[in-house]
Protein backbone atom coordinates (compact mmCIF):
# COMPACT_ATOMS: atom_id res chain seq x y z
CA UNK A 1 0.00 0.00 0.00
CA UNK A 2 1.04 3.64 -0.88
CA UNK A 3 1.12 6.58 1.43
CA UNK A 4 0.69 9.43 -0.40
CA UNK A 5 3.53 11.60 1.84
CA UNK A 6 7.06 12.18 1.98
CA UNK A 7 6.99 12.69 5.01
CA UNK A 8 9.04 11.25 7.20
CA UNK A 9 6.95 11.66 10.70
CA UNK A 10 3.63 10.93 8.67
CA UNK A 11 5.11 7.74 7.02
CA UNK A 12 6.70 6.56 10.87
CA UNK A 13 2.96 7.24 11.88
CA UNK A 14 1.76 4.89 9.77
CA UNK A 15 3.56 2.41 9.20
CA UNK A 16 3.59 2.11 12.99
CA UNK A 17 -0.56 1.88 12.96
CA UNK A 18 -0.61 -0.79 9.94
CA UNK A 19 2.53 -2.31 10.84
CA UNK A 20 1.71 -6.06 9.40
CA UNK A 21 1.30 -4.17 5.59
CA UNK A 22 3.75 -3.47 3.09
CA UNK A 23 3.83 0.80 3.56
CA UNK A 24 5.44 2.41 0.81
CA UNK A 25 6.25 6.73 -0.01
CA UNK A 26 5.46 8.16 -2.89
CA UNK A 27 9.71 8.28 -2.71
CA UNK A 28 9.57 4.61 -2.71
CA UNK A 29 7.26 4.00 -5.94
CA UNK A 30 9.28 7.30 -7.95
CA UNK A 31 6.61 9.18 -7.64
CA UNK A 32 6.93 12.70 -7.46
CA UNK A 33 3.58 14.49 -7.83
CA UNK A 34 2.07 17.26 -5.88
CA UNK A 35 -1.57 17.19 -5.98
CA UNK A 36 -3.35 20.68 -6.02
CA UNK A 37 -5.42 20.59 -2.47
CA UNK A 38 -8.60 22.36 -4.04
CA UNK A 39 -11.66 21.12 -2.01
CA UNK A 40 -13.62 23.16 0.58
CA UNK A 41 -13.40 19.30 2.38
CA UNK A 42 -10.78 17.54 4.29
CA UNK A 43 -12.73 14.14 2.59
CA UNK A 44 -12.36 15.85 -1.03
CA UNK A 45 -8.59 16.33 -0.89
CA UNK A 46 -7.59 13.52 0.57
CA UNK A 47 -9.94 11.52 -1.80
CA UNK A 48 -8.05 13.73 -4.75
CA UNK A 49 -5.03 12.55 -3.46
CA UNK A 50 -5.61 9.20 -3.22
CA UNK A 51 -7.23 8.48 -6.90
CA UNK A 52 -4.75 10.71 -8.11
CA UNK A 53 -1.95 9.01 -6.92
CA UNK A 54 -4.03 5.42 -7.60
CA UNK A 55 -3.81 6.37 -11.16
CA UNK A 56 -0.17 6.66 -11.20
CA UNK A 57 0.72 3.60 -9.83
CA UNK A 58 -2.10 1.03 -10.06
CA UNK A 59 -1.86 0.47 -6.39
CA UNK A 60 -3.56 0.77 -2.87
CA UNK A 61 -3.21 4.82 -2.01
CA UNK A 62 -3.94 6.11 1.51
CA UNK A 63 -4.09 9.71 1.73
CA UNK A 64 -4.69 12.19 4.28
CA UNK A 65 -5.82 15.90 4.56
CA UNK A 66 -6.25 17.70 8.06
CA UNK A 67 -5.89 20.88 9.88
CA UNK A 68 -7.01 23.47 12.26
CA UNK A 69 -10.28 24.71 12.85
CA UNK A 70 -10.90 27.37 15.39
CA UNK A 71 -14.40 27.26 16.89
CA UNK A 72 -14.79 31.59 17.16
CA UNK A 73 -13.35 32.19 13.73
CA UNK A 74 -16.09 29.26 12.62
CA UNK A 75 -13.61 26.75 11.55
CA UNK A 76 -11.33 28.87 9.62
CA UNK A 77 -8.61 27.77 8.86
CA UNK A 78 -9.86 24.18 8.21
CA UNK A 79 -8.55 22.48 5.02
CA UNK A 80 -7.06 26.24 4.21
CA UNK A 81 -4.47 25.50 7.31
CA UNK A 82 -1.21 25.02 5.37
CA UNK A 83 -2.22 27.86 2.90
CA UNK A 84 -4.42 30.78 4.23
CA UNK A 85 -1.49 33.35 4.19
CA UNK A 86 -0.06 32.23 0.83
CA UNK A 87 2.08 29.07 -0.39
CA UNK A 88 5.27 31.09 0.90
CA UNK A 89 4.33 31.86 4.81
CA UNK A 90 6.08 30.33 7.66
CA UNK A 91 4.79 28.17 10.35
CA UNK A 92 5.62 31.25 12.67
CA UNK A 93 3.94 33.51 10.51
CA UNK A 94 0.55 31.58 10.48
CA UNK A 95 0.88 31.19 13.75
CA UNK A 96 1.37 34.42 15.25
CA UNK A 97 -1.69 35.69 13.22
CA UNK A 98 -3.55 32.97 14.26
CA UNK A 99 -3.18 34.16 17.89
CA UNK A 100 -3.96 37.20 17.26
CA UNK A 101 -6.86 36.95 15.42
CA UNK A 102 -7.97 34.37 18.42
CA UNK A 103 -6.97 37.35 21.12
CA UNK A 104 -10.07 39.14 19.85
CA UNK A 105 -13.02 36.12 20.65
CA UNK A 106 -14.67 35.13 23.28
CA UNK A 107 -13.67 31.51 23.06
CA UNK A 108 -9.97 29.54 21.98
CA UNK A 109 -11.84 26.46 21.48
CA UNK A 110 -10.70 24.60 18.71
CA UNK A 111 -10.29 21.05 17.00
CA UNK A 112 -7.68 19.39 15.11
CA UNK A 113 -9.40 17.33 12.18
CA UNK A 114 -7.89 14.51 10.08
CA UNK A 115 -9.57 12.94 6.95
CA UNK A 116 -7.83 9.52 5.79
CA UNK A 117 -9.10 7.73 2.61
CA UNK A 118 -7.83 4.44 1.41
CA UNK A 119 -8.52 3.69 -2.44
CA UNK A 120 -7.88 0.60 -4.32
CA UNK A 121 -9.33 1.46 -7.90
CA UNK A 122 -13.03 0.02 -6.62
CA UNK A 123 -13.46 1.19 -2.34
CA UNK A 124 -12.96 4.06 -0.97
CA UNK A 125 -13.19 3.77 2.49
CA UNK A 126 -12.78 6.86 4.61
CA UNK A 127 -12.31 7.74 8.42
CA UNK A 128 -11.56 10.83 10.73
CA UNK A 129 -9.68 11.25 13.89
CA UNK A 130 -10.26 14.80 15.68
CA UNK A 131 -9.24 16.30 19.04
CA UNK A 132 -10.25 18.78 21.12
CA UNK A 133 -8.03 21.84 22.48
CA UNK A 134 -8.03 25.11 22.01
CA UNK A 135 -5.43 27.52 20.82
CA UNK A 136 -2.55 28.74 23.38
CA UNK A 137 -2.01 32.57 24.15
CA UNK A 138 1.55 32.04 22.71
CA UNK A 139 3.80 29.39 20.89
CA UNK A 140 5.01 27.15 22.97
CA UNK A 141 7.03 23.60 22.33
CA UNK A 142 10.01 22.82 19.89
CA UNK A 143 9.13 19.50 19.14
CA UNK A 144 6.69 18.88 15.82
CA UNK A 145 5.45 21.48 13.06
CA UNK A 146 2.59 23.27 11.64
CA UNK A 147 0.45 24.38 14.73
CA UNK A 148 1.59 22.20 16.96
CA UNK A 149 3.17 24.80 18.95
CA UNK A 150 -0.31 26.61 19.46
CA UNK A 151 -2.53 23.36 19.80
CA UNK A 152 -2.95 23.62 23.68
CA UNK A 153 -4.53 19.96 24.69
CA UNK A 154 -6.93 20.21 27.78
CA UNK A 155 -4.08 19.22 30.08
CA UNK A 156 -2.28 22.37 29.44
CA UNK A 157 0.17 21.13 26.79
CA UNK A 158 0.81 21.61 23.52
CA UNK A 159 1.29 19.63 20.59
CA UNK A 160 4.97 20.77 19.96
CA UNK A 161 5.31 20.13 24.21
CA UNK A 162 4.95 16.36 24.08
CA UNK A 163 7.57 14.26 22.70
CA UNK A 164 6.75 12.84 19.11
CA UNK A 165 5.56 9.01 21.05
CA UNK A 166 3.25 10.98 23.06
CA UNK A 167 1.45 13.04 19.69
CA UNK A 168 1.55 9.59 17.68
CA UNK A 169 -0.99 8.72 20.88
CA UNK A 170 -3.24 10.75 20.66
CA UNK A 171 -2.96 12.82 17.28
CA UNK A 172 -6.14 12.92 14.93
CA UNK A 173 -3.88 10.89 12.32
CA UNK A 174 -3.41 8.70 14.78
CA UNK A 175 -6.85 8.17 15.46
CA UNK A 176 -8.06 8.56 11.84
CA UNK A 177 -5.22 5.05 11.38
CA UNK A 178 -6.43 2.93 13.83
CA UNK A 179 -10.43 3.76 12.76
CA UNK A 180 -9.22 3.32 9.21
CA UNK A 181 -7.19 -0.37 9.81
CA UNK A 182 -10.51 -1.60 11.79
CA UNK A 183 -12.82 -0.88 8.33
CA UNK A 184 -9.76 -2.70 6.39
CA UNK A 185 -10.10 -5.44 8.42
CA UNK A 186 -13.42 -5.18 8.18
CA UNK A 187 -13.51 -5.09 4.56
Amino acid sequence: MIAATNNKGKLKEIKDIFNDYEIYSLKDKGIDIDVTEDSNTFFGNAKKKAMSIYNIAKESVIADDSGLCIDALNGFPGVMTHRFLGEDATDEERNTYLINEVSKCNSRNAKVVCVIVYYDGNNIISSEGVIEGKISTERRGSNGFGFDEIFELPNGKTLAELTPSEKNKLSARFLALKDLRKKLENM
